[in-house]
């Protein structure tokens, strides 16, 4: 797990000292090294920093050279790399090295650019490829791991990064998108564009998940981008419930059992719901735990909050015998650190949460314990958020399977929440797509707060498309693979990278995903349950009132209570200021009273304003 940087021109314009600029600028990704290089003809320059987890020898220290042809800048895990360098080595291929990088560089070498699809992991790695005068880049399945870029087609310069700070170390400026900007105010997301490459910044982009890049020195074209994974829906109308269960046993426990490898000490994230506490569960299953796992945990704690889940976690932490350390954010420490959190994230953050996980990490540096597993992506992949449920009911009218579909209503405590237009989403899917789509653009276009010619001058209709939801499984995955998983991803990255962290996912491995998209909607929520096949599997190994739990808390600080302190709403005030100085809100705004609210609120303006007003000054 590193940062990495870098320049490339066929008419070279920087030195090293540049590239020196831009792994300075993200030293934090990397505190156990760094290290730089240029090709002979000054022509690509390489930034690397290093957090050592898998061989921790100057050996595996990049930029890493391989057969005099090939140069690699790579940050991740590669989990399966032991598997792939055997196979390499029976193909005649020999290992200086105990690295994932350098079976990387084997890989490319044997495979080319179709050795992306061998990879099991977390990634966003950079080759040089001197032979053939060309920059190969690839980012992992589902985003973990960032890919930043810019290029500059007057220059033919291509410029990549692991953080956009590094960007604005070497002079390149940062200017807000208005359109993000108003899709942000409006909606709270941003970069929900098709193809998924828009930032907060204009030209400067992201390589999607499951994407790799092709960029030739030589060629006056920009960089060629192709995606090399897709997860795909491919229901089994056949398997059956234990079939299901021991399946996805199996699975999450080999990716579990691999995310354990490291050379360094290895904990793990504890909330006090299903999704961490499975991992916790399935860790101390295993026969032989690595020596480099010893028993550590990491639980954020809200003392006196109705929402705080630590009793949760403090009761899985002693049924395991870990040794729990416990961090307790107030509203003290988050008016203090929040401006600062927000422009390292650099992009738009959604809500309290982001800090509370931010202190997680801090903790888990404090106790010296590099590597944490966390359950992330588990609500995505399972249908585990509430509002799964109406999408759930409505493919169950659309089949006609009534019984089914009031006995669900019932046991899922919908009936207040449906409506006649849930009726019609059922069986107009791709018109409910179309008013989902004009309804979000008629709000945006109504924010009364908002200046009118702020809106008609970046308001773009594409950046508010919806998908076509016929099924659950069509939600699961748009937003898997289209909507906020990436984004939550990116808080993880940010915030266990501050303190020099790895965050390891284990619900996010490409078999494990594309099997639990070969299930039907009822293994995902069933009998009023969110993620039933998981609460099935997890129920021989975890106390019942975890495993049935039904109010969900997703990780949510006291953020309303927070923002009521007088930092907090001064803050918010010049934030507003900024805002109407841009031209992107009205001076009325600013005699509007500040309205606090919880982190996961229907209505979040002040927020949106505050995030806003800090990144846009």
């Amino acid at each position: 797990m590193c940062g990495i940087a870098g320049i490339i021109s066929n008419t070279p314009s920087h030195s090293v000292d540049d590239v020196k600029k831009m792994g300075e600028a993200i030293k934090h990704r990397g505190p156990d090294g760094e290290g730089y290089w240029a090709s002979s003809n000054g022509k690509v320059l390489f930034a690397h920093r290093r957090l050592s987890v898998i061989d921790l020898s100057a050996a595996a220290a990049q930029p890493m050279h391989y057969k005099d042809n090939y140069t690699i800048v790579y940050n991740g895990e590669l989990y399966n790399y032991k598997e792939l360098k055997a196979t390499l080595a029976q193909k005649g291929y020999s290992f200086r090295t105990q690295s994932d990088t350098e079976v990387i560089l084997a890989a490319y070498d044997c495979y080319r650019e179709e050795c992306t699809s061998h990879f099991d992991g977390m990634f966003a790695f950079v080759i040089w490829d001197e032979a053939r005068q060309l920059v190969f880049a690839a980012r992992d399945p589902f985003g973990e791991k960032p890919f930043y870029y810019h290029y500059n087609n007057d220059h033919k310069t291509f410029y990549f990064a692991s953080e956009l700070k590094a960007f604005k170390a070497i002079g390149l400026p940062l200017v807000v998108d208005e359109s993000q900007l108003l899709l942000y105010l409006t909606t709270g997301s941003i970069s929900t564009n098709p193809d998924r490459s828009q930032t907060f910044y204009k030209d400067f982009y992201k390589l999607a998940p499951g994407h790799q890049l092709l960029f030739t020195l030589s060629s006056p074209n920009a960089p060629e981008i192709s995606a090399y994974w897709n997860l795909n829906i491919a229901e089994s109308k056949n398997i059956i419930t234990a079939e299901a269960i021991e399946q996805f046993r199996g699975l999450l426990e080999s990716s579990v059992v691999k995310r354990m490898q490291s050379d360094v000490e290895v904990g793990t994230s504890l909330s006090g719901g299903l999704d961490s506490s499975t991992i916790v569960a399935l860790i101390n299953q295993l026969p032989e735990k690595p020596e480099q796992y010893q028993q550590h945990s990491f639980t954020a704690s809200f003392p006196g909050y109705e929402k705080d889940e630590s009793t949760y976690a403090k009761e899985v932490a002693n049924k395991f015998h870990l040794y729990q350390h416990i961090t307790t954010p107030d509203a003290e420490d988050f008016a203090k650190q929040l401006e600062a959190l927000i422009l390292h994230h650099e992009e738009p953050i959604s809500s309290a949460s982001v800090f509370a996980q931010f202190k997680v990490f801090a903790k888990a540096k404090e106790q010296g314990v590099t590597v944490l597993l966390d359950g992330q992506g588990a609500d995505e992949l399972l249908g585990g958020y509430d509002r799964y449920r109406q999408w759930y009911l409505q493919e169950l009218l659309s089949k006609g399977q009534f019984h089914q579909f009031q006995e669900e209503k019932i046991a899922g405590h919908t009936n207040s929440n449906w409506r006649y237009i849930n009726y019609l989403a059922a069986f107009f899917p791709n018109l409910t797509a179309t008013e989902l789509q004009e309804k979000a653009m008629r709000q945006a276009k109504q924010q009364a707060s908002l200046e009118p010619n702020f809106i008609k001058t970046h308001f773009k209709k594409e950046l508010f498309q919806k998908p076509v939801v016929r099924k659950l499984n069509d939600l699961l995955l748009y937003d898997s693979c289209s909507g906020r998983l990436e984004e939550l991803l990116r808080y993880a990255d940010r915030n266990s990278m501050y303190h020099g962290r790895e965050v390891r996912l284990p619900f996010l491995q490409k078999d494990l995903a594309r099997f639990l998209f070969t299930l039907p909607s009822s293994f995902k929520i069933k009998n009023g349950f969110t993620k039933w096949l998981l609460r099935k599997t997890m129920e021989p190994d975890l106390p019942a009132n975890i495993v049935w739990r039904k109010d969900k808390v997703g990780f949510e600080p006291p953020q309303k209570e927070w923002m009521k302190q007088a930092l907090m709403l001064e803050m918010i005030r010049k934030a507003k200021e900024t805002l109407v100085d841009k031209g992107v809100i009205r001076p009325a705004a600013l005699l509007e009273k500040i309205q606090p609210h919880d982190s996961y609120a229907a209505v979040t303006t002040d927020w949106r304003y505050l995030i806003a007003g800090v990144l846009y000054k």
